[in-house]
């Protein structure tokens, strides 16, 4: 079933705040598609997926790869039958301000807050796609 991006159902916003690990789809050069586990914020007034992540990481060379293409990715989210996919274009952010808002975000959805990390980074994706079963 298909979500508006930006006014998503209170139960599919609601799935969102619940702490469950999701994975990431970005694409290898090659084509083939990486999946990792990673936590995700959603922010549904802004239209975007946040994920903190390390410089060192395939997710952060993948999206850089994609240079001039857009970086399209996916996020999805699974508990027993319910589900839920947000799709975009991925950009890597590295200002101070934007990482540290997101791992408040991250810190707030898993209740738990990342040590510092000199390397850490934002991937962030502008969500043109919600679906899922919830």
């Amino acid at each position: 079933m298909t979500t508006d991006v930006r006014a998503p159902s209170p139960e599919y916003l609601a799935f969102w705040k619940e702490p469950h690990w999701c994975t990431l789809t970005t694409l290898r050069p090659d084509g083939s598609p990486h999946v990792v586990p990673v936590g995700v914020t959603y922010d549904p007034a802004a239209g975007v997926a946040r994920i903190i992540t390390r410089k060192a990481s395939r997710k952060f060379a993948h999206v850089l790869a994609a240079g001039a293409r857009p970086a399209r990715v996916a996020v999805c989210q699974v508990d027993r039958g319910r589900w839920a996919t947000l799709e975009g274009v991925a950009c890597i952010r590295t200002e101070p301000e934007a990482v540290a808002d997101a791992v408040a975000r991250y810190a707030e959805r898993y209740g738990t807050t990342p040590g510092p990390d000199p390397d850490r980074t934002l991937v962030e994706i502008a969500l043109d796609r919600a679906i899922g079963s919830v």
